[in-house]
């Protein structure tokens, strides 16, 4: 194992009706006017951002609105934001809806708490110094961005999507009510088990360090998210499984599952970044989509961990030599995927990628990564290619 640092600041207040303490939250963390920053129509036609809004009004917080985000969420709103809480004078920002209302509010905060162009923090030519504070009240369980550290946000030029890490970004405080996620279609809510899953899984497969205790949580998340993926599939009311799915959206990328490993291998979602750059598509179902063709191309190389996996996750039956274990794992990974109506390849996923874009996103892949990267297995933009190929 390795030794880690474990950071997570974020004030959670989870459960029925809790989006009606926002005022109180937004006052216990200095906010004196407010950017409320939300999607699209979901959380207007669900009456949500008027109860938050009245919440705002009754406290006597001022506060201005930026709906807009998208899922890959742009830059152009980004510095449209920039701009909207410079002229008002915003101190405090709040992100209503799922990961890209979100993930976009953090990109704001860079852009108004540091000098210049905030795409620099996402193209990786410097560092920020500060983020305006910011709190969420989570629509959708997804992208654990109500945690985390991270946010992706895509540069409509050129179609780049790239990521950004920084402690500086993560909310102040989470509102989690499981009963906000029962308007979503079914198709989001398996997207957002996948993306759940996904994120444990990036750190599962690693071929540096591992503890006991690190991993009974990652596969205990895994088997609790899939069980309850499966009745959500049958039964999308049942709030107890939308309560199981919601924090472990949260556990899955607050830094918990990686704890004593070497930071995870993530090659599944740079490649996915670029499916979703060019392709605009539902980042879970890209993630299932580009897993299965990943999976095949490096698990000879992080054996005993595609094992584990297959056997602690999936119930594989324990019969036959190490690599059949291996790839009934990611068989069943697969049929599971299906069974919820996730694609698992591209063209399940809708899209037909030519030759020269299949080149093209291995090519943006290995120049975002900085050449190559991987833990499971080191991919470099020849093998970027092949896995690319691979899940045509």
């Amino acid at each position: 194992m390795f030794g880690f640092n474990y950071y997570t600041p974020t004030k959670v207040v989870f459960g029925k009706g809790t989006e009606n303490e926002v005022a109180d939250l937004v006052k216990e963390f200095g906010g004196k006017k407010v950017l409320v920053h939300y999607g699209g129509g979901s959380v207007v036609r669900s009456g949500l951002l008027k109860r938050v809004t009245d919440k705002l009004e009754e406290a006597g917080i001022p506060y201005v609105t930026l709906g807009g985000a998208v899922p890959n969420p742009h830059l152009g709103l980004v510095y449209e934001g920039i701009e909207l809480c410079k002229k008002e004078g915003v101190d405090f920002l709040l992100g209503v809806g799922g990961g890209s209302a979100i993930d976009s509010a953090k990109a704001i905060g860079y852009g108004v708490a540091n000098e210049g162009d905030v795409w620099d923090f996402y193209d990786y030519k410097r560092k920020a110094t500060g983020c305006l504070p910011l709190g969420v009240i989570l629509t959708i369980a997804a992208t654990g961005s109500e945690m985390s550290d991270s946010s992706v946000i895509t540069k409509e030029e050129g179609l780049v999507k790239r990521g950004y890490s920084s402690d500086y970004a993560r909310p102040k405080f989470a509102i989690m009510n499981p009963e906000l996620t029962m308007t979503l279609p079914d198709y989001q809510t398996a997207c957002g088990c996948t993306d759940i899953m996904m994120h444990t899984m990036e750190r599962y497969f690693t071929n540096g360090g591992n503890m006991e205790i690190t991993d009974a949580l990652a596969e205990g998340l895994l088997r609790t998210v899939k069980k309850n993926a499966l009745i959500l599939n049958e039964n999308p009311m049942d709030y107890d499984a939308r309560a199981e799915v919601m924090w472990a959206g949260s556990l899955a990328h607050n830094g918990l599952t990686g704890c004593g490993n070497d930071g995870g291998d993530w090659m599944t979602h740079k490649l996915e970044h670029e499916l979703g750059g060019l392709y605009d598509v539902a980042h879970g179902a890209g993630l299932a989509a580009i897993w299965g063709s990943w999976a095949r191309y490096v698990y000879k190389d992080c054996l005993p961990r595609f094992k584990k996996f297959a056997i602690n996750v999936m119930d594989v039956e324990e019969v036959g030599s190490d690599e059949e274990i291996a790839l009934c794992g990611i068989e069943a990974m697969e049929e599971f995927y299906r069974t919820i109506h996730m694609p698992t390849n591209l063209r399940e996923l809708g899209v037909k990628p030519t030759e020269e874009e299949l080149a093209l996103m291995a090519k943006k892949c290995a120049i975002g990564v900085g050449g190559e990267k991987g833990s499971a297995k080191v991919l470099n933009e020849e093998a970027m290619l092949a896995i690319f190929k691979a899940s045509m």
